[in-house]
């Protein structure tokens, strides 16, 4: 059996509609059409309630352990029980895995599965034409199909007559399933996305055993429940062997070729950056200390954290914002790596802190899981909309260094980067993730701990300055002339008694000054140390020599390289630089920008990067945006980056 060769088109990452065909392999023990494809996006979606986040998870984790290349991109409400059968209350994930490299969880669904007529109206306009729906019929009903506006049934009426449409009556087969147990109705319909998975494990070929295994661990101290869940899952799988409504089922190989090789594990954006933290206090042999709020959507990190008491790692799950970070800066002047961790509006009640933490010159990172805003907003959804404020949202001249990830894998690399700046120049930095990066999930490379940087760092132990008398002192603020990073004495240490606080400090002494050149000095002093902090050189991926520049930053990489990568297989030209340093830029960043006609930067906020490059580097960069809440989408990119090379 051959794989499937597509065009161009489909082989481009997130490319829209199904890609079939394939070779017919007789013979297997259902006797059905398997069926090779080389990528899938599949959408599961229903109320809130209904287990969708759990139901992709899992077959997310059996995709990772088959090999397949994969991304995901987790949709909820921000209720924690929206209502039940609404529009507002549809939760989804879907998941892209492919048998080669890919980037995004992939524009549209090549399988819808809708547990209810709310979920169907939800999403099928982003379904294509031929596209696979399965429908839980139990739930098109008149009371449910009037919530969301359907005067008649769309499984009967024709309008889906364009798809190739598979109803279910998951919930009845389920409790069929399910009569030995004792179980009442209400629970054993509970199960009915167990009975999904199944039935999507069977289509796709994939593993059953670590669903089996994670499902008696999750509820070990309810083992019927357990079992009851395993019956409906293995019930899903038998019901697509058995039924004649599923003829072909499908196999995506693994994605061999995609990989360098090494151990890899699934990993979500959110979970990366808190192992990354944790490596990151390990390389430089300092506890670390977590001071935060829970705030959607970094409270997992705070959770996550909150398992790791064995590597040195305290939590502290404060009474507001200004606490947590309070009690983070705190860490650091006792010597801890300290973070804190927020979205946008915690950042703004931190606002203060961090200008204290600029002007103490102690290392702390403070994590900002970007979300829709402003004030509440959109907790669960995406945005890039927080870089200006944390480029400028504070009192006074208050220099932030500023980094962001690109994939959910890249957080840990990103932490890891973020504390080296942190501790190498005694200065808060933002490390800028977001709702898109850090739910979704992606295969990541375990790496080999011999190759992680060392961030060890010296506290200072000894008198550092020798006044006119011969007297030898201790000065805080005395520097490191390459850095320009000020010694980090941790409290008790014999003879390094010294001042810190908000009030403007003399250079070298650390005593309180008023005095107007003194202020001067520091002020320049303090910018001149982000100025000077070491970030690689911007890399350009432009193979062609191209006229037009595509700049991104953060989670917009996948989207953007996709469309990219789009372009490039129809034959037109364009290149493509991506951002991780966005205070201090990288030092060729002008020159790079001076090369191309056209800069094109894409953003999931109203043009906050463009508006940097703009007035710093008076440079004609034409912003696209989008903040609707979602990441972009490849299509979508590469329509308006070839508009912009055309015009």
């Amino acid at each position: 059996m051959t794989s499937q060769v597509s065009s161009p088109a489909e082989q481009a990452d997130g490319a829209g509609g199904a890609v079939v065909g394939g070779q017919r392999t007789p013979g297997t023990p259902d006797g059905k059409e398997v069926r090779r494809l080389d990528r899938v996006i599949i959408r599961f979606a229903g109320d809130s309630g209904d287990g969708m986040q759990l139901t992709g998870d899992r077959f997310t984790s059996e995709t990772a352990s088959f090999g397949n290349d994969l991304s995901t991109l987790p949709n909820f409400p921000a209720e924690i029980r929206a209502p039940a059968g609404t529009l507002p209350g549809v939760s989804s994930f879907q998941l892209h895995f492919a048998d080669h490299d890919i980037l995004t969880p992939g524009d549209a669904p090549n399988v819808l599965v809708a547990m209810n007529p709310a979920a169907l109206k939800a999403n099928i306009a982003d379904v294509p034409r031929g596209a696979e729906i399965i429908v839980n019929t139990d739930e098109f009903t008149k009371r449910p199909m009037a919530k969301v506006g359907y005067e008649t049934s769309p499984l009967e009426d024709g309008s889906l007559a364009a798809y190739n449409l598979h109803p279910v009556p998951l919930t009845t087969l389920t409790v069929e399933a399910l009569k030995d147990f004792g179980l009442s109705r209400k629970e054993a319909e509970r199960s009915k996305n167990m009975f999904a998975l199944g039935l999507l494990s069977w289509m796709y070929h994939r593993p059953t055993e670590a669903t089996e295994s994670f499902l008696r661990q999750k509820f070990a101290k309810k083992p019927e429940i357990a079992e009851a869940n395993i019956v409906a899952f293995r019930a899903g799988w038998n019901f697509g062997e058995t039924t004649e409504d599923f003829a072909v089922s499908y196999e995506v190989a693994p994605a061999t070729q995609a990989f360098p090789t090494g151990t890899y594990r699934n990993i979500s954006g959110n979970l990366a950056l808190s192992y990354g933290l944790i490596a990151a206090s390990q390389q430089a042999d300092l506890p670390l200390y977590l001071g935060s709020y829970p705030i959607t959507p970094a409270s997992d990190i705070l959770h996550e954290l909150s398992k790791h008491k064995n590597f040195g790692v305290r939590t502290f799950q404060a009474e507001d914002e200004i606490a947590g970070i309070g009690a983070a800066l705190g860490a650091a002047f006792g010597g801890a790596l300290g973070v804190t961790t927020t979205s946008g509006p915690g950042v703004a009640l931190k606002s203060e802190t961090i200008g204290l933490a600029v002007s103490l010159e102690l290392p702390l990172l403070i994590v900002d899981i970007q979300r829709g805003g402003p004030s509440t907003g959109l907790p669960t959804k995406t945005e890039q909309a927080d870089l200006l404020q944390a480029m400028f949202g504070r009192n006074g001249e208050a220099p932030v260094p500023i980094v962001a990830p690109r994939t959910p894998a890249d957080c840990f690399d990103a932490a890891l980067d973020a504390a080296r700046i942190a501790l190498t120049y005694r200065t808060p930095v933002f490390l800028l993730s977001d709702g898109y990066l850090a739910n979704g999930s992606e295969p990541w490379r375990i790496p080999d701990v011999a190759d992680l940087p060392d961030l060890k760092v010296k506290f200072a132990t000894d008198p550092n300055h020798t006044l006119a008398d011969g007297t030898e002192v201790f000065w805080p603020y005395k520097r490191d002339p390459e850095t320009l990073a000020r010694p980090w004495a941790v409290p008790g240490t014999p003879g390094l008694e010294h001042r810190i606080g908000g009030i403007e400090k003399q250079d070298g002494t650390g005593n309180i000054s008023y005095d107007p050149a003194n202020h001067d000095l520091m002020v320049r002093t303090r910018q001149a140390k982000i100025d000077g902090i070491e970030v690689p050189d911007l890399a350009v991926d432009d193979p062609d020599g191209a006229s037009t520049l595509v700049l991104g930053w953060g989670s917009t990489y996948g989207p953007i390289t996709a469309a990219v990568r789009r372009l490039r297989a129809a034959g037109i030209p364009v290149a493509q630089a991506h951002l991780r340093h966005l205070n201090p830029f990288p030092r060729n960043l002008g020159e790079v920008l001076r090369r191309y006609e056209k800069v094109v930067v894409p953003e999931m906020n109203l043009g906050q990067l463009a508006t940097l490059i703009r007035a710093k580097y008076l440079v004609d960069a034409r912003s696209y945006n989008q903040v609707n809440g979602m990441p972009f989408k490849a299509e979508q990119l590469a329509k308006v980056l070839k508009e912009a090379i055309d015009d």
